[in-house]
């Protein structure tokens, strides 16, 4: 990495300036047109710098993303990352958190931060005119904030309450027994992609939260997006600002997850106490594809949504809204077909999915359908990405996908995926066994109207047992 950015070091500079020249001599409408084009460059310190005019002039959209997530840690510690993230909110004075967001507020910003298993990305929306102010405002949270154990504390109860409040040790019980998860992390703790617990931010410390800051927030591990009307003066202000960070050696990315555990082929999770509702889950794992295009699968989720709205809907009446969703666990992703039914409609429902995956295995995806689903995906990425936010937001989730200045064009993947390419991926999916996962409440409001009962019957027996009893009591005293 460090013969990289030493490398880079003269193109930088050579680009920075040919950007600032590009929006003073050419207009930014062009530039902006095309969303898939965009200036980014190496600063001499490896930060990456993604710059991308906007058609709102008045606003900015800042997203620095930081390459630390829950994947880089072992269970224990998988809160680290987000811990940090709070604790830079902590202030950089003495007017502390409070003083910090007055700051943001004068500027007329706002901002927030996330944590995910990859990655942790602060996002600022702010006037143009204040944007060089902004950045220096996030770059002194990021280099100057003091952390102390006074804020370690705040912060750790933050992060508890945003993981669901404290962490109980029947709640903890629960998860060991699988019982405390939705049906997708159930599924996932089962094959081994998942933690089984949640991990406890009580027993981090000062020292480690430091150690993730030291080896993780280092300019050659971030990539600064800013997306509207930007300053003409930006990149030599980057160069300036942002290009004294100082580089350090990339610590190793942890290994994602992989299965390692075989899973019940079906199992019932009890969710609630009381209720005549229930969800079903059909997972499947995704196929690793021959053909690296990830619009397949994508296309393949529409396909099979449109599917199941029709059987579960359209054709049973079995339930209002079915969807299918994707997941990614550790290495691994899940395909899940989902749908809410009656608690008595359970049996009907499982038969009708069995009886679609099947008959999609023998037939394969219809033709006709398939084309209208995918110019319906063509058509939507005309309007996928509209302001400086979406924009902003798609960079920063397709950060992989940049090459040579450019970002992969969607709909270009999803017209070039076949027919063929679709009912192979479909087909060496569900070549292989589901989980089923029904989630539904501990009893129906029948059960517990025939719970009442016998105990009403029981109660009403004992007591004429009682009374029979002392009848006879009273009998033999006589």
């Amino acid at each position: 990495m460090h013969e990289q950015v030493k490398s880079a070091a003269t193109a930088s500079w050579l680009r920075a300036g040919l950007l600032a020249a590009l929006l003073l001599t050419l207009g930014r409408d062009a530039w902006a047109l095309d969303r898939f084009q965009v200036e980014g460059y190496l600063l001499p310190n490896g930060l990456q710098v993604l710059l991308k005019p906007g058609d709102e002039r008045a606003h900015v959209s800042v997203r620095l993303v930081v390459g630390v997530g829950f994947d880089d840690f072992s269970c224990a510690d998988q809160e680290l990352p987000h811990l940090l993230e709070h604790l830079l909110f902590s202030g950089i004075d003495d007017s502390g958190e409070g003083g910090l967001e007055e700051r943001m507020q004068a500027l007329g910003g706002e901002w927030n931060a996330f944590t995910s298993s990859a990655d942790t990305t602060f996002v600022i929306e702010a006037p143009a005119r204040n944007q060089r102010k902004v950045l220096d405002l996030l770059l002194a949270a990021v280099t100057q904030t003091r952390i102390d154990e006074k804020a370690l504390q705040t912060s750790k109860k933050i992060v508890e309450r945003e993981d669901g409040g404290h962490y109980s040790h029947l709640q903890r019980l629960l998860d060991r027994q699988d019982l405390g998860h939705s049906a997708s992390n159930q599924l996932a703790v089962e094959l081994g992609l998942k933690c089984p617990e949640r991990a406890d931010v009580n027993t981090l410390t000062l020292e480690q939260v430091q150690t993730v800051r030291q080896n993780w927030y280092a300019p050659n591990n971030m990539s600064l997006i800013v997306v509207g009307g930007l300053d003409k003066l930006l990149p030599a202000y980057l160069e300036r600002s942002w290009g004294e960070l100082e580089a350090v050696e990339p610590s190793d990315h942890q290994d994602l997850r992989s299965v390692t555990h075989t899973a019940e082929p079906e199992r019932d999770l009890t969710k609630g106490w009381l209720g005549d509702g229930a969800k079903v889950h059909l997972f499947y794992l995704e196929p690793t594809l021959q053909v690296e295009n990830p619009a397949t699968l994508d296309l393949l989720q529409n396909y099979l949504d449109w599917a199941l709205y029709r059987e579960l809907r359209l054709k049973h009446g079995l339930s209002y809204g079915p969807w299918v969703a994707r997941e990614s666990f550790g290495d691994s992703g899940l395909l899940s077909m989902n749908a809410d039914v009656d608690r008595a409609d359970l049996g009907e429902t499982g038969l009708v999915l069995g009886q679609l995956v099947q008959r999609l295995q023998e037939e394969g995806l219809d033709p006709a359908t398939f084309d209208r689903l995918k110019n319906l995906a063509i058509s939507r990425q005309a309007w996928a990405a509209q302001g400086n936010s979406a924009v902003a937001d798609y960079y920063w989730g397709a950060l992989t996908d940049y090459v040579d200045g450019r970002f992969t064009n969607p709909a270009r993947q999803i017209q070039q995926v076949s027919l063929k390419e679709a009912n192979a991926a479909m087909r060496e999916m569900f070549g292989k066994p589901g989980y089923i996962r029904v989630e539904r409440p501990l009893l129906s409001y029948d059960q517990l109207y025939e719970l009442a009962w016998a105990a009403l019957a029981g109660l009403l027996a004992l007591l004429l047992v009682i009374a029979f009893w002392r009848r006879r009591r009273r009998a033999a005293k006589r």
